[in-house]
């Protein structure tokens, strides 16, 4: 009796050892397995994007002339810029890889700012729970990081005053969206979304796979919501 009575003690314990769930965990795992969980994600998206061909070679997150203006091609060839759209093109593209880098220091940065409660709310919400605190704490100062940066390569090669024109012209028409008459905002938000896209692509990595991670305390802290 004594011996079936120790199995069972031995059994319920190992089972609560497995049985390691967000509750369980402490506010510094719970803090700190999110912070490196972000770091990592952040600085992976950024690597991959702030590069040659980051933007331009990435059809999930290359940047198109505006939809709306891809329709005009007509009226782009009677404005005579028709050998301008696959320069504009590769331009956007380019000023996006440039302006990326500049997103790494703000996204580390933003989890400064993080409290317990976030960190938990994080760990235990959805598949970009993580990417969505980023998008609330970063989207206006890295827009505004950015926009400099894609108006300095937009300029190099002179098409933002032709291309803002014709778009005033079409959005007047009703042709074109209000929010794409102007290239440096279309252009800095595309690589804000594309920038919020690969992070989201890289949380969900780490969620599903945290001990691919190579990281016991991301291993221990997200395999912490699997068993859940």
């Amino acid at each position: 009796m004594r011996a079936l009575v120790i199995s069972l003690l031995l059994f319920l314990a190992s089972h609560n050892a497995l049985a390691l769930d967000i509750n369980s965990l402490s506010n510094r795992d719970a803090v700190a397995g999110l912070k490196e969980a972000l770091s990592k994600g952040a600085g992976s998206a950024v690597s991959k994007l702030g590069k040659a061909d980051g933007f331009l070679g990435n059809d999930r997150v290359k940047i198109p002339l505006p939809d709306s203006l891809q329709k005009l091609d007509g009226t782009l060839r009677r404005f005579g810029m028709e050998k301008y759209s696959d320069e504009l093109v590769v331009t956007m593209n380019r000023a996006a890889e440039e302006a990326v880098p500049e997103a790494r220091a703000l996204l580390i940065n933003a989890v400064k700012d993080m409290s317990v409660q976030d960190a938990k709310g994080i760990l235990s919400g959805g598949d970009t729970s993580a990417t969505e605190y980023f998008r609330g704490k970063t989207s206006q100062p890295l827009a505004a990081k950015f926009l400099p940066i894609v108006q300095r390569a937009t300029a190099k090669v002179g098409l933002v005053q032709k291309y803002d024109e014709f778009a005033g012209k079409a959005s007047r028409l009703g042709l074109v969206d209000e929010s794409q008459t102007n290239l440096e905002n279309y252009v800095t938000q595309k690589a804000l979304a594309g920038l919020f896209l690969m992070i989201a692509d890289e949380e969900k990595a780490i969620r599903a796979n945290p001990v691919e991670q190579g990281s016991k305390l991301l291993s221990r802290v997200f395999g912490a919501l699997l068993n859940n």
